[in-house]
């Protein structure tokens, strides 16, 4: 039998808290700011993380169909509700490490959504996977990342390296905790 989402959640939590990152789900008015700059009619977008969907859903209740929408889940606890919940939605379970080398598999990317908990992160990983995620996105795509710092979790020195900038769109102050949004893009040319 499928464990309910909080039951999922607070499983996953227990058995590896570093890797969830969270200590409850992210909530609707977060995932509204997560996803409010992308349009319906944007193209395939992305989703590192999604654990619970509550992002998911939020992409879908814009209007983006659900066939231009690929999640990337590692963990097994989330994949089976994912699947359940979002049957026209595809779901990889893969390590979000390796977008660069599903270049074919995916295609290219409008934008990426992470709910990925880079503040615990090694930086070579972060590197990788932002650096992946970026082989992926089409000219003028972004990288929409969450945190509960007030400074983006994505170290500077990795946005530097990789020609990024980082920009707030907002702070979600009745989220638990409180979290703020990052859009990441290429620096201009």
């Amino acid at each position: 039998m499928q464990q309910p989402p909080l039951a999922a959640f607070f499983s996953a939590l227990l058995a590896e808290p570093r890797k969830i990152g969270a200590i409850v789900p992210s909530g609707g008015r977060l995932a509204r700011l997560m996803t409010s700059e992308i349009e319906p009619s944007a193209g395939k977008v992305l989703e590192l993380g999604p654990g619970t969907g509550v992002f998911t859903e939020a992409l879908l209740k814009r209007g983006l169909p659900a066939r231009d929408l690929t999640l990337v889940e590692l963990e097994t606890r989330f994949i089976a509700r994912l699947q359940q919940r979002f049957p026209d939605v595809t779901i990889l379970q893969r390590d979000a490490c390796e977008l660069s080398a599903c270049k074919a598999e995916l295609g290219p990317q409008a934008a990426i959504v992470s709910g990925l908990p880079f503040r615990n992160m090694p930086i070579e990983v972060i590197t990788a996977i932002v650096g992946g995620g970026f082989s992926l996105l089409e000219r003028g795509g972004a990288f929409y990342q969450f945190t509960y710092g007030q400074s983006c979790s994505v170290p500077p020195d990795v946005l530097a390296e990789l020609g990024l900038r980082a920009e707030r769109l907002g702070r979600v102050r009745l989220n638990i905790p409180p979290a703020s949004v990052f859009r990441i893009s290429r620096r201009p040319e």
